[in-house]
Parts: C-alpha cells; structure tokens; sequence
C-alpha cells in the first residue's frame, strides 16, 4: 500500500490516523507521508521515494540516521537482553558520563521521554520549595501533561487557561503564563504571588514555536528573580541540550539552573528522558525523599547504551564541523528562497537549528510571527516535498541538521531546490 492508503486504514484503528498530532499534516496539501526506513541524511517512503531530511525525528538525530556506532552499541545491548527491570550498571555509565561534564548537575534521574522529564522537574520544585504555582511563557512548550498546557487568559498577565480539553480549571490555575522578554510582568506576576511561587520553567532557547532567541540580560534577570523569591529555575533543555554543546544553553549562558530537563539526544534516537540539577533539590527524589518518580522501562538499558555512544561523539570539534555544515546548507536555502516565489522567506537559526519563517524581522514572542505563516508555509512544504526535501510538517517547527548533512547532501539540495 502506498502512503495514502496507509493514511485512510490508519484513521480505521488510530484516532486522526496518528500517534502525535503534529504527524497528522493537519493545514497542509497533501497526507502524511509514511516512511519505511531511513540512512544518514535521508529518508525514505513507502514509495520509496528519497527525501533530504531536515526533521531528523525532531531533533534526535544529531549524528544522522542509524548512525553505525550507535547502531553497533544498540545491538550489543539488545543480545544482552532489552529490559530487566534491575539496577544495571548501562544506565550508571551514562550518568557518571553527563555529570562530570555538566557543571550544574550533581545527579541525574532517568526517565522515558521529555514529557516525564518535566513532569518529575516540576513536582520537584513544588515538593524542595513547598510552594504550588509555577510561572511558564507563551512560546514555550514542555511537553503533554496537564499543567503545562496552559495559556494565558483573558490578555491579563498570570492568568491562565487550558489550551487542551481535559485539564481542569484547578489544575490550570496553579501554572502562571508570561510573555516571554517581558521582565516587568514577570516581576509583577511574582509580585502578586508573593511566597506562592514554587519555580520557573523556560525554555533558554525556545523552539518549538518558532526559534525565540531570548537576550541573555532577560535570562539572567529570570534566575536574579527566582533566587530573591526562593523559587527554583528549570531550564527545558529537551531541545536544546547537547545541541547547542554538550551542556546547552546552561553552559552556553553560563547559568546555571537549579534543574534541566533533558530529551531528544539523550537517548540517541531512543526514548529517553532526564532531569538533573543540584544534589540538595534532586535528592528529594524516592527512594531518599518525599517527592516520588518511578517507571518500569526507565534507564532501559538499550536506550541507556544508544545514550552514552551518543554522548561519547560530542565533542568540540563534533560541533564545530556541525555547525560549518548547517552554514553551507543555510546558505543553499538562503539562495533558493531569494531567486523564486519564496523570495519573502528568511532563515533564522542558532547553530544547527533554523526555522523558516515570511519575515526578516527579529521574532523572539510569538506575538511577533506573521499572520500569513500557516498559508505560506502550506505552500512552502507542499514545494519542497515534491523536490524531496523533507522538513517538520508544521510552520512553528525548526529544521534539524545533523553531521550527516555533508557536502554531498549539500550538492544533493542545490540540485533537488532548483530542478524544474
């Protein structure tokens, strides 16, 4: 069957046909397309058609796909067993590895995705501080659990409503939603909240709603905040961890959060998630402390295994060569979008992620994206996937590079974006 007659038996026996709405190309021209397997920098359909991807699993995949390495390190993990529910020492390594290389942690917990990763971040802060609310941001996201699909109500500041059906008004009224780059509401949400307010969570580099580079004077005004108010700071760093280097945007600011939470590359393309931070916050965890976390396939030791093998390629010069390669695949984009119909589209990035968005006006709130974006991006995707260049189905999604994308991939773009 082809990728459209998978599509319709998929909406038999899944709800819209898929198992995370953003796959559902729900807004564009065509149906999801549905892969069969996949190498380096590209993938491939049903069809066997052959796409350039710059979606890369949304964001895992920062060695490409079915790296060899990894691959071997997954395969020797699988013959030894592939889940045992016992301390192993797969999921030690990984954590010994990440917390003599991150400054601000002193311990790590595993779990199965960034969505647990935040949840169990969150309950700490509430259960060290023993405090209720917390402050989010319009712009950024973290994950499916209830408390964290809030947004704001009414245009007031601090207030907040659910932006899904099934999170009760009691649950969004404990998450509080400010403008990203807004200190002064910030301060003032604190202000009106006095003694109430259990943490922060931000992403320092939201992108997944668009790339908003935040200044790092409005980051560091977010920490000052947080340390006069006794609340702790949680940085989501599920996207861009051990992207934007080895210690993300924490090290890169030179911040360091109370907490981090960690996704994506983790895992090396396996389910991983994380939280980590000070031992005196993370040490309220159970078995120690009153705050409980717990899952029968974290720290699986496949994913532990695909985890370090990961981690083991990050190195200076990894990310080095990375970004040079993002750089030549920018400029091809860049070239391309100036010479034809998508003459008003510009490329924001940082490192190796871009977004493509109809403006070159600085974006760093989501109030700031245009209007037309969903219409033009439409047309955008619609254009680029019949020249089998293969991006995130959705218009506030950034692309991914990885180290794959070399120069012959680069080659292989110029001749796909310009071919009649």
């Amino acid at each position: 069957m082809n990728s459209d007659q998978l599509f319709e038996k998929s909406l038999q026996f899944v709800p819209g046909g898929v198992h995370s709405p953003v796959r559902s190309f729900s807004g564009l021209k065509t149906t999801p397309r549905f892969m069969k397997w996949a190498n380096g920098a590209y993938i491939y359909d049903e069809e066997d058609n052959k796409y350039i991807d710059f979606c890369m699993s949304f964001g895992p995949l920062i060695h490409g796909h079915a790296n060899l390495d990894i691959k071997e390190k997954i395969i020797e993990a699988v013959e030894r067993g592939w889940t045992y529910g016992a301390c192993e020492k797969y999921s030690l390594e990984l954590a010994e590895y990440m917390v003599e290389r991150l400054p601000f942690a002193d311990q790590v917990r595993f779990m199965s995705s960034g969505t647990e990763a935040v949840m169990t971040a969150l309950r700490i802060a509430r259960g060290y501080t023993g405090k209720q609310k917390i402050i989010k941001f319009n712009g950024c996201y973290h994950g499916h659990l209830d408390s964290m699909l809030i947004k704001s109500g009414s245009g007031l500041a601090g207030t907040a409503t659910a932006s899904s059906a099934g999170v009760t008004d009691q649950t969004a009224s404990d998450t509080l939603v400010c403008e990203l780059g807004d200190l002064s509401e910030l301060e003032r949400v604190f202000q009106e909240n006095s003694g109430d307010i259990a943490g922060v969570i931000i992403e320092p580099l939201p992108a997944n709603y668009g790339l908003l580079v935040q200044d790092q004077s409005y980051l560091e005004a977010v920490q000052k905040l947080c340390q006069n108010n006794n609340a702790l700071l949680i940085f989501d760093e599920v996207i861009s961890g051990f992207r934007i280097g080895f210690g993300g945007m924490a090290m890169r600011t030179g911040i360091n959060p109370d907490l981090v939470t960690y996704g994506k590359i983790i895992g090396g393309g396996m389910p991983v998630g994380a939280v980590c931070g000070r031992r005196d916050v993370m040490e309220k965890l159970a078995p120690i402390g009153p705050v409980y976390q717990a899952g029968t396939l974290s720290a699986n030791p496949v994913a532990m295994a695909a985890g370090l093998a990961n981690m083991k390629k990050l190195t200076p010069e990894f990310y080095s060569d990375l970004n040079d390669k993002s750089q030549n695949i920018r400029m091809v984009f860049k070239e391309w979008f100036m010479s034809g119909e998508f003459s008003d589209y510009h490329i924001k990035h940082f490192d190796s992620l871009m977004w493509f968005t109809p403006t070159d006006s600085v974006i760093n709130n989501p109030r700031l994206i245009p209007s037309n974006s969903g219409e033009r991006f439409a047309e955008l995707f619609d254009t680029l996937l019949k020249k089998g260049v293969y991006i995130a189905p959705n218009g506030y999604e950034v692309g991914f590079m990885s180290s794959a994308h070399d120069d012959k991939v680069c080659d292989d773009l110029k001749e796909r974006l310009w071919r009649k």
